[in-house]
């Protein structure tokens, strides 16, 4: 077994990982109970899911072909710094416009902290 096979079985696990990180995902999708665990699904584990993909792509062609894929590590780059902000963003968007928390959660800590900043804010004034 030479390294070129090794790089190929490692590129391969890679992909299968990202594989079941998907299914892991949609799972989350549709068990977790409100929009901001929900979307914690969507974001972490999708964004890890595509990552180890395009990963174990970018590893096959490399060891296969020789072939260093410029858009795969765009791609890469891309995802990793976009998933996160696009699911913060959506998140912050949501607790704004009012969307209630599920039963089970235990509080609100960044209610909390804008009702503290509201209080500060307001004695600053008065004062």
């Amino acid at each position: 077994m030479n390294a070129d096979t090794i790089v190929e079985y490692i590129a391969a696990i890679l992909m299968v990982t990202g594989g079941v990180m998907s299914v892991v995902s949609a799972i989350g999708l549709i068990r977790l109970p409100d929009v901001y665990t929900r979307s914690h699904a969507a974001t972490k584990s999708s964004t890890l899911a595509v990552l180890l993909s395009l990963l174990g792509a970018f590893l096959y062609f490399w060891a296969v072909e020789r072939f260093i894929g410029v858009r795969l590590l765009l791609g890469i780059i891309f995802v990793f710094l976009t998933a996160p902000v696009a699911g913060h963003v959506i998140i912050r968007a949501a607790h704004r416009s009012g969307v209630k928390l599920a039963d089970i959660s235990k509080g609100d800590e960044l209610e909390e902290a804008r009702d503290k900043l509201r209080q500060e804010k307001e004695s600053r004034s008065e004062g």
